[in-house]
């Protein structure tokens, strides 16, 4: 268990020459419970003392060029969810973020925590997603009256460069295969271009097992035999459909971390995207995703003794504290587990 989330600092990239100073993290609660797990976060830190200073950025403009210039020039930052219309594709705050920052490869580690009860127990797996092409590139249309069209883009260009992170994920934390998972059965140009590129990169790593599953059935073996995953390679819409399928198996959205990961900078976040306006300002979402989020960040930033602290405090408040949150069978508020994962940082 504790091994998880120490394995994802082989993952991201080595600190740059020089970097002992204070991290300036740019921050962006967004909407719905992101103040408040922002603020969790932030208190946590604080009570650690980490070298990190947040720099809270409300209300992001994603056409803001010198924001997102401001942003990109740290090495990691922290998200929540941004607002969407959903009249307008091309509106979506997020999907812009993620093209203008070029975060192609989408990560979430699902796995079973002690101390909360669940269908299926030591679930540990991490899926890959590829973040900016599929159905999420917002080509829709008006054929004519009563008549749209979406088109699913799939380059081999981006599809190898998101098979490369997964197998490189996989081979340097020591994970055994690889599933790409598809519907090339029927989109047999759009998901064979994607297959294409993974089998590709599946040769030049003959100690990983490569194997390719139909969504539909690993949608069902993800349900009833989650234990036959390791590393899951997805195109976009797959990815976001599996991982919420993980997330619940582990406890729900409130639990899991994620990342996004371009080339030479990470945007840590909950690793489910949702802004849980149905709770928000109830002050009981839980936080935990995003303080394990958190750990991940700090050793992306190359602070693992700290990134132990809060990743033992979570896992200690989780398994043995009668403090938590609503969704986990408790009744504490975010503010209260918070200050539970406090008390219990080692």
């Amino acid at each position: 268990m504790h091994k998880v989330l120490k394995r994802f600092q082989k993952t991201c990239y080595p600190p740059r020459p020089g970097d002992s100073y204070t991290r300036q993290v740019p921050m962006i609660p967004g909407e719905g419970i992101g103040h408040e797990i922002c603020s969790a976060l932030i208190d946590v830190m604080d009570h650690i003392q980490a070298p990190v200073e947040f720099q809270v950025i409300n209300n992001l403009d994603v056409d803001d060029e010198e924001a997102i210039k401001h942003i990109s020039s740290h090495k990691a930052a922290v998200k929540g969810t941004l607002k969407h219309s959903p009249e307008h594709f091309q509106d979506f705050p997020n999907l812009a973020f993620r093209k203008k920052l070029d975060l192609f490869a989408n990560v979430v580690q699902a796995f079973s925590l002690p101390g909360i009860k669940t269908r299926h127990q030591d679930i540990d797996l991490i899926i890959v997603r590829e973040n900016l092409e599929g159905e999420y590139t917002g080509l829709e249309h008006k054929v004519c009256k009563g008549t749209v069209q979406s088109i699913k883009v799939t380059t081999y260009q981006q599809s190898k460069r998101i098979a490369s992170y997964a197998f490189e994920l996989a081979f340097l934390n020591n994970r055994k295969k690889v599933t790409a998972v598809h519907k090339a059965n029927i989109m047999k140009k759009v998901d064979g271009e994607f297959l294409k590129a993974a089998r590709e990169v599946a040769e030049l790593y003959p100690s990983i097992v490569y194997d390719e599953m139909i969504i539909d059935n690993a949608s069902m073996q993800m349900t009833l035999n989650p234990w036959k995953f390791d590393v899951l390679l997805l195109p976009n819409l797959y990815g976001s459909i599996m991982a919420n399928i993980a997330t619940c198996l582990v406890g729900g959205h409130g639990v899991v971390p994620g990342v996004n990961v371009s080339s030479e900078f990470a945007v840590f976040e909950t690793g489910t995207r949702h802004t849980g306006k149905d709770i928000a300002g109830k002050h009981t979402a839980n936080p935990t995703g995003l303080l394990l989020a958190g750990a991940m960040m700090l050793r992306h930033l190359n602070l693992p003794f700290f990134a132990d602290l809060v990743q033992e405090g979570v896992f200690y408040t989780v398994n043995h504290s009668k403090v938590k949150t609503p969704d986990i069978g408790g009744t504490a508020s975010t503010y209260e587990f918070t200050q539970e994962v406090m008390k219990n940082l080692l």
